[in-house]
C-alpha cells in the first residue's frame, strides 16, 4: 500500500498537548528570564515549545529527546524553515537515565513517563509522577527553570467514567493538582507558577488530534483501513467526552530547583 493511502497523523495540531498560543508566549517568555544557554526538552514530539524558548532565547541551543522519528523529522523541518536547525538538535533515543542534561531550562510536558525505567530489573514506582519529578530535578543547572506538566485528576473519578476512559484506567494513574504541586516541593523545587489547561485548550486539542483522522474517512469509506481507523477514532473521540472531560486536568508547573 503506497504511503499516500495511509491517512495523515496530527498535521492539524501545532502543539501536541492542549496550548494555547498566548501560553505558550507567556511560558517561553517565563522560562527565559534567566538568558538560558541550553534547552532540554524530555519526550518532545516535534518539539515546538521548545523551538519557541529558542526563538526567546537566541543565544540557546536545545536537544529534544523521543522515539518517534516521523516527530523528530517534523521538529527539524520546522527548526529549519525557521533557522533554528544550527541551534537544535533532535534525537532519537530513550530518556530513561539520560546524561543529556544538566540543561538551563528543562522541558517535560506529559512525558514524566519517559525518565522512568519500567523493564523487569526496574519496576515502575509506586507513586510514577514522584519518580519523575525527582528524575528530572537531575537534569536543571543551579538557577534553572523546570517547565513539568502532568495531567491531574480535577476530582476523583467513579467507576463508571474510568471504564469510559483509556484501557485499565484506575484513580490511581493520577493525582490531585495539590498532589503534584507538593511532590514537587519534595523533589527539591520550589514552585514558582501554576496554571492548568483550558477547557477551550483541551477541545482545540482533542479536535486537532481527531481531523486529520474525520476528514480522511469523510473521504475514503471504501478504503481497507477505513474501518479499522474510524473504530479507533471513535473509540478515542467517546473516551474524552464520555470519560475523562472534565475530569482529567492537566498542570503546567514552573519549577525553579532548590540550592
Amino acid at each position: 500500500m503506497a504511503v499516500d493511502d495511509f491517512p495523515p497523523r496530527l498535521t492539524r495540531l501545532t502543539f501536541h498537548g492542549p496550548l494555547s498560543e498566548t501560553r505558550a508566549a507567556h511560558l517561553a517568555a517565563r522560562l527565559t528570564r534567566q538568558t538560558p544557554a541550553s534547552v532540554l526538552d524530555i519526550g518532545c514530539g516535534w518539539g515546538e515549545l521548545m523551538l519557541r524558548v529558542l526563538e526567546a532565547a537566541p543565544g540557546a541551543k536545545g536537544v529534544g529527546i523521543d522515539l518517534n522519528g516521523a516527530d523528530l523529522a517534523r521538529g527539524r523541518r520546522n527548526a529549519a524553515a525557521r533557522g533554528l536547525d544550527g541551534r537544535v538538535e533532535f534525537v532519537e533515543e530513550s530518556a530513561t537515565g539520560t546524561s543529556r542534561g544538566p540543561a538551563d531550562v528543562v522541558l517535560c510536558v506529559g512525558s514524566g513517563q519517559a525518565l522512568i525505567a519500567t523493564d523487569a530489573d526496574a519496576p515502575a514506582p509506586a507513586d510514577p509522577t514522584t519518580a519523575a519529578l525527582r528524575a528530572v530535578r537531575q537534569l536543571v543547572t543551579p538557577g534553572g527553570r523546570v517547565l513539568f506538566g502532568d495531567g491531574f485528576w480535577q476530582r476523583t473519578p467513579t467507576a463508571d467514567e474510568l471504564a469510559r476512559m483509556w484501557p485499565d484506567a484506575t484513580a490511581e494513574d493520577h493525582l490531585s493538582l495539590a498532589a503534584i504541586t507538593e511532590a514537587a516541593t519534595a523533589a527539591g523545587f520550589r514552585v514558582e507558577w501554576i496554571e492548568t489547561a483550558t477547557e477551550e485548550e483541551w477541545e482545540h486539542f482533542e479536535s486537532g488530534y481527531l481531523a486529520d483522522l474525520e476528514e480522511w474517512l469523510a473521504a475514503h469509506e471504501g478504503h481497507p483501513l477505513a474501518a479499522e481507523t474510524r473504530a479507533r477514532v471513535d473509540r478515542h473521540r467517546a473516551s474524552w467526552l464520555r470519560g475523562y472531560r472534565g475530569i482529567l486536568g492537566l498542570v503546567y508547573l514552573t519549577l525553579v530547583p532548590v540550592g
